[in-house]
């Protein structure tokens, strides 16, 4: 029993934390109604109704197949590097960092094994690891804190993106300068066997999860209210896939629970909450990006709106914290997982070009940061 629960502990490090925090908070604040307002239950609804859809789309194999149609007429390893970098750094921004990496770093290897470029494996899932985090910073549902920080700051979705778009613009330009350096050489047409690029795509279905995903934006946008969307995604799942339900990644939910009872519970500590908030206080990029760092940035986005209402900083100080360590964003170690259960060899060649590039970037992005905030 006792190794069942370490081994939980180190696998939901994150959860764990966060269900200890909350545990902790309760000896300060005995549990009373009051614990049922903690809960931002719209941005729940929301992570549950895209994490959803999204796994009815790769289920379809839907980005499978856009990766393959954009690789069928390429002629050089530098445009190979370029589509795999870029398919990360786009679709990153509307089915969030987690799902593009779990999608395109296996389909990354694939298409670097038949192309005989693995010399380019490593780099390559680096840069598409990064490219999937900053991406992802341009919209409110590209990552789990940006929608939880929009919905709590009511920023409009347009002023959202203004604020993102200069950084995502250096991370693109700095992306491209890597790619020019990808020595170019002549390869074949890449393209996939039959049954790697998942299932059969059923229009029907295909155009449900598509009028699904629709509706998650205009919640998202305020025009379809939260409970509707939730109701509507349960009950079209349930008729059409209800396997999908296994699919959503709960403990993200629950580790969102944790921390909102630690959060009401800690506001309510007035000697806590002043605090904090005068540490916080006119640093919340640097402290978002440096607690990122240690406990990931969703974790930091959940902690430190407790304690300032600097969103504009906040989110991008979330944003830019998910470069550095391997565990400053949750997605990053998507990657890392599968290069080391597959390549358990090329692991500390992956940590130092991963924290090397990470920390180029993140110290560009921040020199940006002072010039715009």
């Amino acid at each position: 029993m006792k190794a069942k629960i370490i081994e939980f502990i180190r696998k939901e490090a994150v959860l764990s934390a966060a269900v200890g925090l909350a545990v902790l908070s309760m000896f300060f604040v005995a549990p009373d109604r009051t614990y049922i307002t903690y809960t931002d239950y719209k941005t729940l609804a929301l992570l549950f109704s895209l994490m959803t859809v999204m796994a009815g789309f790769q289920n379809l194999g839907v980005f499978h197949r856009i990766g393959e149609g954009l690789l069928k007429k390429v002629k050089g390893s530098r445009q190979v590097a370029v589509i795999l970098v870029a398919l990360c750094f786009f679709f990153s921004m509307v089915i969030t960092n987690d799902v593009a990496l779990i999608t395109f770093v296996p389909f990354a290897v694939t298409v670097l094994k038949m192309a005989a470029l693995e010399e380019l494996l490593i780099p390559v899932i680096v840069m598409q690891t990064i490219a999937a985090n900053l991406g992802s910073m341009v919209t409110p549902i590209g990552n789990p804190q940006n929608l939880y920080l929009y919905s709590l700051s009511g920023i409009p979705p347009a002023g959202f993106i203004r604020l993102m778009v200069p950084f995502a613009a250096a991370a693109l330009i700095l992306l491209g300068l890597w790619l020019m350096a990808v020595k170019n050489r002549e390869v074949e047409s890449v393209s996939l066997k039959r049954g790697e690029e998942g299932r059969g795509i059923s229009k029907s279905t295909f155009f449900l999860y598509l009028f699904l995903f629709t509706a998650c934006i205009g919640s998202v946008a305020g025009i379809i209210p939260w409970q509707g969307l939730l109701l509507l995604v349960i009950l079209a799942v349930t008729v059409v896939d209800r396997q999908l339900f296994s699919r959503v990644d709960y403990s993200l939910l629950l580790t969102f629970v944790g921390f909102f009872i630690f959060i009401g519970n800690m506001k309510r500590v007035p000697a806590f909450y002043d605090l904090i908030s005068r540490i916080i206080n006119g640093n919340e990029v640097i402290t978002a990006v440096v607690s990122s760092q240690v406990i990931s940035n969703v974790p930091a986005a959940l902690l430190l709106s407790g304690f300032t209402d600097q969103w504009k900083a906040l989110i991008v100080g979330t944003n830019l914290g998910g470069l550095g360590t391997l565990i400053a964003s949750m997605a990053s170690l998507i990657s890392y997982k599968y290069v080391a259960r597959e390549y358990p060899e090329k692991r500390g060649k992956y940590l130092k070009i991963f924290t090397a590039a990470n920390l180029v970037f993140l110290v560009v992005l921040l020199v940006i940061g002072k010039w715009i905030l």
